[in-house]
């Protein structure tokens, strides 16, 4: 876990990659949730039987899914001092290039772009990649967007 005192101190990080995240099994009962809470409930998502005979020989994650976990999976990368709030902003461009199997496991590396002024705070750009463990192509790059706030 990197750490930095303040936004300033951020910003000197810049064109870094800020390192690596934990760990994270794509569990079934994870899928489940996932498909209840937005209404996808396409077999290759939900339907472990049918999913066997598929293109991917099991279920996969939504898309979705995995790029939803992109907080989750930063918050053992970096974090910064004397911050108020953060925010979701959005993102630039994301692009889905495996899918995550039931039961993979997944990380993020995050190579931090930018960090820019942007009222009330600073805008933090960052370059995620969703790694997917032995496996030669990551799940997911995404440049994303955050606002952080100063305390």
């Amino acid at each position: 876990m990197r750490q930095f005192a303040n936004l300033d101190e951020l910003n000197g990080a810049a064109g870094q990659v800020l390192g690596e995240g934990e760990w994270f099994t794509m569990t079934q009962d994870v899928i489940d949730k996932f498909a209840e809470a937005t209404g996808d409930f396409q077999y290759i998502h939900v339907d472990p039987v049918k999913a066997k005979d598929g293109p991917f020989g099991t279920t996969v994650a939504h898309g979705f899914l995995t790029l939803s976990l992109v907080p989750t999976l930063g918050r053992s990368v970096y974090r910064v001092g004397s911050i108020a709030t953060g925010i979701n902003y959005g993102s630039n461009r994301i692009r889905f290039i495996e899918p995550v199997k039931v039961n993979n496991r997944i990380r993020s590396k995050v190579k931090l772009v930018s960090v820019e002024p942007h009222p009330p705070g600073q805008r933090i750009t960052t370059e995620v990649t969703v790694e997917i463990e032995g496996a030669a192509k990551p799940a997911l790059v995404a440049e994303i967007l955050s606002l952080m706030i100063p305390a």
